[in-house]
């Protein structure tokens, strides 16, 4: 799992990750390698059998994350894109739980990067706010849709549309986090959460997390649930070793081996 990054830290804890944006300085603000960083560490959780669960957290004890740094867009030329979206869907598409550690300012694109994820926990000092129409940006994918899943189709248009702040109480309220503690409890108790959920059954996991994404995944959703579930089960079948086996014997399968 390990892996050299300068915009983000990873430790691992026993059979959980714990992934920190690591740009204090700016705000944790992500950019291209931020975005590049995140996706490389998700993938290795995603293929690491070891790891069941893990942790998405800010450094520091202000920022968890103000967004992306779309001033280094400079033209329409699409390499120069943020490449956040990948970020958005693989958190939402990996078979793992991945809990948002919440440990300041959520704004912009660090509200929706919480908000993708599995839970949420906030420290009581941690703020949440979307700022699109105000700094000229928005978010018509992730941002929207999944946070009008969470807290309603009124309170994502007010939080879009107005700008405002809201607090962790606020948020709770809101059903925008499952949990607020004392921001010096945070990091202790999303650690603890991610290896309750580390000691869950790892396909039944997989099987939930894939049939919440694959609502608004269409064909992608789809496929995921019937490659990485169905095929995946079907392939421990006699029956699928049978017709492997007949294959390659070049005779036609036996019924009568599919059940023994």
């Amino acid at each position: 799992m390990m892996a050299k990054y300068t915009d983000i830290v990873v430790e691992q804890d026993g059979p959980i990750v714990i992934l920190q944006i690591n740009r204090p300085e700016a705000g944790n603000k992500l950019r291209h390698q931020t975005c590049l960083e995140l996706f490389d560490a998700l993938q290795r959780f995603r293929l690491d059998p070891a790891l069941r669960a893990a942790v998405l957290s800010g450094t520091g004890e202000k920022f968890f994350c103000i967004g992306g740094e779309h001033d280094e867009v400079t033209s329409l030329d699409q390499s120069q894109v943020l490449p956040i979206i990948d970020v958005y869907q693989a958190i939402d598409t990996i078979p793992k739980p991945i809990v948002a550690a919440v440990n300041g300012f959520a704004v912009g694109g660090g509200n929706v990067l919480h908000t993708v994820c599995d839970l949420s926990i906030a420290a009581d000092n941690a703020v949440f706010r979307q700022v699109g129409p105000m700094v000229g940006s928005f978010d018509a994918g992730y941002g929207t849709w999944y946070l009008e899943d969470t807290i309603g189709r009124k309170r994502a248009k007010e939080m879009w549309y107005l700008n405002r702040k809201y607090t962790a109480a606020q948020a709770l309220g809101f059903g925008l986090v499952n949990e607020v503690v004392a921001a010096d409890d945070l990091r202790r108790r999303a650690a603890e959460l991610a290896h309750e959920l580390a000691a869950r059954s790892p396909m039944a996991l997989a099987g939930l997390k894939t049939a919440f994404s694959g609502r608004h995944n269409g064909v992608s959703g789809q496929a995921r649930m019937a490659h990485d579930q169905l095929l995946s089960l079907y392939l421990t079948t006699k029956e699928a070793h049978e017709v492997s086996a007949s294959f390659s014997e070049r005779r036609g399968p036996d019924p009568d081996r599919f059940w023994r």
